[in-house]
């Protein structure tokens, strides 16, 4: 499992803009891949890789930017159209992601050429002929512990804040731990980030809600500036960073929760959610989106194969409808909030009256993946005509999974 390891780049101003200069680059070299898709039938990926040659020998600004990192760039392009052949092939409802040309690129990647690291590895020098030169790196990261052939990817990043150079590090970061003996089944929400299977809750930090009123703020002096003028791009700059700030703290947030919930239990159950879907409704967009359940789940699944947990994925059908007693549905509005069924279901949590159709849910999540203890890895839990629960992996084919 590839890890990455960012750092801070220190540089001169001539450095930054040569920095710009490639990233620039980059992005001419994955449009230009991308017209030649749209033009030339049955374009096919060697044939992306011949056009970055032939680009370097039409442009003398693109020869300048090393040949693996012109490489890199016509495989983003490749990747999206790929993934856009990916989705028509599921016929995926709605837009398929047609590829679309790049206007503000943010970075540029190096593969195994075109920079050197120092022998105390604490400075990196790019030696194409774009000009970056030599960048001191800031960070915590040691790599004295990684051979340089496990370094398969270096790239450049543009911030609001600054510039930062990433390592992708072929390496296995596995870690044993000791089994708990307890399973959790988690239903995220909006008033709560999540409710457990046990009644326990976490608050949702709202980062965005919190910071409206300086996003505001600085919005309003961006359209007071003029177009183009110095004074508006530092305006931009300023509202970018409060930006990255919410960005940083609603990742900080879930990685710190999902790595505590990942080594209390054996096995974690969530819900298989279709975020571009929940975002259609525009009465919850801001709200689904500031939670950054995605990020939760990202790093559930990250700290699960690190720590040798199971984390299972399951569909989310009628688990705050079916009662977790009797499995009798129990038709819920979105605004009811309680479970009230004819069995007599009572639910033992703090505050219960809140948070028993959440609690109630992460009972039913639960028991769905229950049945998967002995597998590891990220798992899809669905429900076949029967009723019946199954599992496949989620990386599995359409035609290996079965249907819902």
């Amino acid at each position: 499992m590839p890890v990455v390891f960012e750092f801070k780049a220190k540089g001169k101003a001539a450095q930054y803009t040569a920095i710009d200069e490639a990233i620039r680059t980059g992005q001419f070299i994955r449009n230009k891949c991308l017209r030649l898709w749209m033009d030339v039938k049955a374009t096919s990926r060697n044939d992306l890789y011949k056009h970055c040659k032939v680009l370097a020998h039409q442009f003398p600004f693109a020869k300048k930017l090393n040949s693996t990192a012109r490489q890199a760039m016509s495989e983003r392009t490749w990747a999206s159209i790929s993934r856009f052949y990916e989705n028509c092939k599921k016929k995926v409802p709605g837009k398929k992601g047609y590829p679309q040309f790049k206007h503000n690129s943010r970075s540029v990647e190096y593969k195994q050429s075109g920079w050197k690291l120092s022998p105390n590895r604490k400075q990196i020098t790019f030696t194409d002929k774009i000009g970056i030169g030599k960048l001191k790196l800031k960070g915590t990261w040691d790599l004295h512990f990684y051979q340089i052939k496990q370094i398969k990817r270096v790239r450049l990043i543009k911030r609001a804040d600054g510039y930062y150079v990433q390592f992708l590090i072929d390496t296995e970061l596995t870690q044993k731990v000791e089994a708990t003996g307890h399973n959790v089944g988690l239903d995220v929400g909006l008033k709560e980030f999540y409710t457990d299977s046990d009644g326990n809750t976490e608050p949702n930090p709202r980062f965005y809600r919190k910071s409206e009123k300086r996003l505001k703020f600085y919005q309003r002096r961006v359209s007071r500036k003029k177009k183009g003028s110095a004074n508006r791009k530092k305006a931009i700059n300023k509202l970018g960073r409060v930006h990255l700030k919410i960005s940083r703290q609603r990742e900080e947030h879930a990685k710190r929760v999902a790595r505590c919930v990942v080594l209390s239990n054996d096995v974690v159950a969530y819900e298989d959610l279709r975020i571009k879907n929940l975002v259609k409704n525009h009465c919850l967009a801001k709200s689904i989106n500031d939670a950054g359940w995605y990020q939760f789940r990202k790093w559930l699944e990250y700290f699960g194969s690190k720590f040798g947990k199971a984390t299972v994925a399951v569909n989310p059908a009628y688990t705050s409808q079916n009662c977790s007693n009797c499995e009798t549905t129990v038709k819920k509005s979105l605004s009811t909030r309680t479970h009230v069924c004819k069995c007599g279901c009572e639910l033992d949590s703090p505050k219960a009256t809140l948070r028993e159709r959440d609690h109630n849910a992460a009972i039913n999540i639960l028991s769905l993946a229950i049945g998967t203890v002995g597998h590891t890895g990220t798992l899809l839990i669905e429900r076949n005509a029967s009723g019946d629960s199954t599992s496949t992996e989620v990386d599995a084919s359409q035609s290996q999974q079965v249907g819902s």
